[in-house]
């Protein structure tokens, strides 16, 4: 046999109500540390990802084509010390 008290009842209803609230209070302090997490990140200058790979792609194919280069010059010095002698 169920009774009703309105006494838990009216307890039961505040504690839901705290659980929202408390659950809202967690949800804001997540989005202003967040927010100052991002702030602090802009403000130490520092590069997303896409730019990182974006420079290292331009900096893997510059190192590529110095060093095609160099092997290149070296040809060149050769074959002008060859026609010296």
């Amino acid at each position: 046999m169920q009774t009703q008290n309105p006494l838990l009842d009216d307890f039961g209803r505040l504690m839901t109500s705290a659980f929202g609230a408390a659950q809202a209070m967690g949800d804001e302090a997540k989005a202003m540390a967040r927010a100052q997490v991002e702030k602090m990140i802009a403000d130490m200058d520092l590069v997303r990802r896409e730019e990182f790979e974006v420079m290292k792609s331009l900096a893997e194919t510059a190192f590529t084509r110095a060093e095609a280069l160099a092997v290149r010059v070296e040809a060149l010095e050769a074959q002008l010390a060859g026609r010296k002698t």
